[in-house]
């Protein structure tokens, strides 16, 4: 499909495409939801009070169960941590993604974009990646992209290993995003809201029941806003989920699905890490530094001091941007044999995107300087680093479950058994654009005179960007291409699964929980070669995940409990879409068309005898509670993952698959109503995650005379330190309360301690003309980190009638400048500042 030129900025769109339609078309890609809601007429009770027709309601935070056909248990006699992010709270948080959502559940942080890991939501669940463990309705969702939530009904995440659930990756957890869907009611419903930094937002809801067993959905939103205290950036979507649902009143329903978003934005990169530390360069004191993004008062190697503040953008408004699309259609056959039912889903999924994405890089110590070197590099500068890429990632995916209960004898029953079928494929290219990579110093006059690179106090994001030909004073002016296709990388996979699960209840007070799933997952890969053909590498893992847990139940509204469960990452897992520790591969740069048939072949058999499945393994004790007749829920967990076989360096130099991780934590959590008037969500986790063996780091070693240059393995920086993009301490709180029937007052506090997002040293090796290899110990050592925030939040909400209410929200309520991202080197990304806007919600 035809895409748009990058340099032409598509700030206007068919923007109310998706409003337009509410009132014709109906809701998201098809849900794991229950079609047996209460009639229209029916009465309803939300703690206590009792309503009836089309009224807006408060439904409280807490959720019996997840909306799954593998749930096989109701939360309380799961022996899992499962948080449940209920519409009422993305509702009352004011959330407009899945970020904003899931900022409420502790134990989450997020990742940043980077070369290798394309712009999208990128969560970490206990400490690990699960970028490639995201769900829609129990089926995959492995396109990057920045989810949105306007057709939303819950939002599912199950802490652990989770490869029995949901298959391939979730070493430390999933989500699974649960879509709106038709109900029985007919209704109209939609929101308008306007605030700081120019913040719009509508969206539309409509349900319509055309006869007894016939309903139509329809949900649409359009948003546009800049950042609030962030220079230049902006954000803009549209969306449209449209879905019908045949046979409500049957054993037999049919229900189809579609959903689209489209966005535009000019992405946000933030703030460079003060200093850089390798082989080449180490700008940093000497010992142990926390090399934090250089926001604030800054003095550089030469001495110049400076400000760099809040609202500081590094980015081209010539050069960078971000279109993307997703577009999904679904359909649901279900059939009801009594106590057993049989779904059948099938989902075709097309993600697209494209972006030149500034990186704000560090990596010459063009930021901090060079104290050996200051008329070369006095510091003070930014490299204006373009992460490019363009493509696209489609998917067809059909899963079937048979679940229900039964029973033999006196032990009960509740089961799912099922399998699934997948391909995938993701093709990816990157934009063929002058960045300044090749000029030495970095930073030089004429980097600068080309605005590849920029003060780092006074940048201008409408600096006059211009494209020439090569970095060299020569260089013409020429357009920015698309990479032709023997540049592009190619993924395809094929998966086939069957899994089991079983809630035993032998007895009031005792419950089995078992599950086993087996996949069998086959992947290629075709790389960019200009000279021959491209080669293709392939690889074929059959993984067996198992997870097992006891519950046990002093009480009916009490638990206890202790499980086991496994995960499995397969090389080649995220077919792109992701930071792939464990891809099959690249040819070596220096193939020819003379090498290339032995490079492909030892490439070949490398992907079958050297790569392994990355594994890990989850402990967990608990407990659970429903207080106050069931009102409110508490749990708690203490648990343990390790993770083995992880791609690392080996001390000869090759890869190998000795890499370990080991996480251990406790979480505490609540949600529900205290009282009628008293909502409350919110929980704490500690994470001690450590990475056991970070492998060997490769160290170049130069040339001396009849001794040739070669490279020395020397024991990773990253041993004994804490998992990246992780915090130790994360705090979670979000509160309403009805002062009055009709005037009610709430919000939320957030605590995150220090991030940490990735590791480097100074050490080095030589050698003697007789080849003897002498590595000088680092004497600087730098931790690349964020520090520890709270944020505050307040909400204000007034019910006018049954039908209309009002509310006022405020985010970061004490303006706190703070990093929601830190990446692994080079830069963090910050956070807005203080924003408010005010919502008119109706429903008819």
């Amino acid at each position: 499909m035809p895409q748009p030129d990058p340099r032409i900025a598509t700030r206007t769109h068919p923007a109310f495409l998706a409003l337009g339609c509410v009132g014709f078309i109906a809701s998201a890609p098809a849900a794991a939801q229950s079609n047996e809601a209460a009639s229209a007429d029916a009465p309803k009770t939300f703690k206590g009070v009792t309503v009836t027709g089309t009224a807006i309601t408060d439904e409280g935070y807490k959720a019996e169960r997840i909306e799954s056909p593998k749930a096989v248990a109701p939360l309380l006699d799961t022996p899992r941590s499962i948080v449940v992010v209920d519409k009422q709270i993305i509702k009352d948080t004011g959330s407009a993604t899945l970020v904003d959502a899931l900022r409420t559940v502790p134990g989450i942080t997020f990742g940043a974009a980077e070369g290798g890991n394309p712009i999208g939501d990128r969560p970490f669940i206990r400490g690990f990646d699960s970028q490639g463990s995201t769900y829609l309705d129990g089926v995959r969702d492995i396109g990057a992209q920045t989810r949105e939530v306007f057709a939303v009904e819950q939002i599912q995440i199950v802490r652990g290993s989770d490869s029995t659930l949901g298959g391939r990756g979730s070493a430390g957890g999933s989500l699974n995003v649960i879509s709106k869907l038709p109900e029985r009611e007919t209704f109209i419903a939609g929101s308008g809201s306007y605030g700081t930094a120019d913040y719009k937002r509508l969206t539309g809801d409509v349900n319509y029941r055309l006869s007894d067993s016939i309903a139509f959905r329809v949900n649409g939103a359009w948003h546009d806003q800049d950042i609030a205290g962030r220079d230049a950036i902006f954000q803009k979507r549209w969306g449209i989920a449209p879905s019908v649902t045949i046979g409500m009143n049957s054993k037999t329903r049919l229900t189809l699905a579609y959903y689209h978003l489209h966005t535009n934005e000019l992405p946000d990169s933030g703030i460079p890490y003060l200093y850089a530390c390798s082989t080449t360069v180490c700008n940093a004191p000497n010992g142990y530094t926390l090399s934090q993004p250089a926001l604030g008062k800054v003095t550089t190697a030469s001495g110049t001091t400076g400000y760099v503040g809040r609202d500081t953008f590094y980015g081209l408004k010539d050069r960078d941007f971000r279109h993307s699309n997703t577009d999904q259609a679904t359909m649901r056959i279900e059939h009801d044999f009594g106590t057993v039912k049989l779904r059948n889903t099938s989902r075709y999924s097309h993600t697209y995107q494209e972006y030149i994405f500034l990186l704000p890089d560090d990596s010459t110590g063009n930021v901090y300087g060079n104290p050996a070197n200051l008329t070369g590099q006095p510091g003070g500068q930014v490299w204006r680093r373009a992460n490019t890429r363009f493509g696209y990632t489609d998917s067809i995916i059909n899963q079937t479950d048979l679940y229900g209960t039964f029973e033999t004898g006196s032990i009960k029953h509740s089961f799912s058994v099922g399998g699934e079928l997948s391909w995938e494929k993701s093709d990816r290219g990157a934009y063929v654009l002058a960045t300044g990579s090749t000029i030495s110093p970095r930073c030089s006059a004429l980097a600068i005179a080309r605005f590849y690179c920029t003060s780092l106090f006074t940048p201008n994001p409408n600096d006059a960007w211009q494209n020439y030909t090569n970095d060299t004073a020569a260089g013409t002016l020429t357009a920015i291409t698309k990479g032709a296709s023997p540049t592009h990388t190619i993924n395809n996979a094929n998966t086939k699964s069957v899994y089991a699960f079983d809630s035993i209840t032998l007895t009031d007070k005792l419950i089995l929980n078992l599950g086993a799933r087996y996949d069998d997952f086959k992947s290629k890969v075709t790389l960019p070669f200009f000279l021959i053909d491209r080669p293709i590498v392939r690889r074929d893992d059959g993984i067996f995940n198992w997870q097992a847990g006891a519950v046990f139940k002093p009480t009916p509204n009490t638990s206890f409990y202790a499980s086991y469960a496994t995960a499995a990452i397969p090389p080649n897992s995220l077919i792109g879409e992701g930071q792939e520790q464990n891809s099959l591969g690249t040819l070596p740069t220096t193939t020819t068309a003379a090498t290339y048939a032995s490079a492909v072949a030892a490439l070949q058999a490398a992907a079958n005898d050297a790569l392994k499945v990355e594994k890990t393994k989850s402990m967990e004790i608990g407990g659970k509670a429903e207080l106050l007749d069931g009102a409110l829920s508490i749990n708690a967990a203490i648990f343990q993952t390790k993770s083995q076989n992880s791609r690392a360096i080996a001390s000869d130099g090759t890869v190998q698959f000795i890499g370990a991780k080991r996480v251990r934590g406790i979480e505490l959590g609540f949600n529900g109503n205290i009282t009628d008037k008293w909502n409350v969500f919110g929980g704490y986790s500690y994470l001690d995650a450590r990475i056991t063996d970070g492998g060997f780091t490769a160290l170049t070693v130069a040339a001396n005379g009849a001794a040739a240059a070669t490279t020395v393995a020397v024991p990773s920086v990253n041993t004994g330190r804490r998992f990246p993009q992780t915090a130790k301490h994360n705090f979670t709180i979000w509160t309403d309360y009805k002062v009055t029937s009709a005037f009610s007052i709430g919000g939320g506090a957030f605590y995150v301690s220090r991030v940490y997002g990735g590791y480097g040293d100074n050490r080095t090796a030589t050698q003697t003309t007789a080849g003897v290899i002498t590595v000088t110990p680092a004497t600087k050592t730098i931790a690349r980190s964020i520090p520890g925030y709270w944020r505050f939040d307040a909400r204000a909400g007034y019910k006018i009638n049954d039908h209309v209410d009002v509310s006022v929200n405020v985010q970061n309520l004490t303006n706190k400048t703070y990093f929601s991202q830190a990446y692994t080197s080079h830069y963090a990304t910050l956070a807005a500042s203080r924003s408010a806007f005010a919502t008119v919600n109706f429903r008819y």
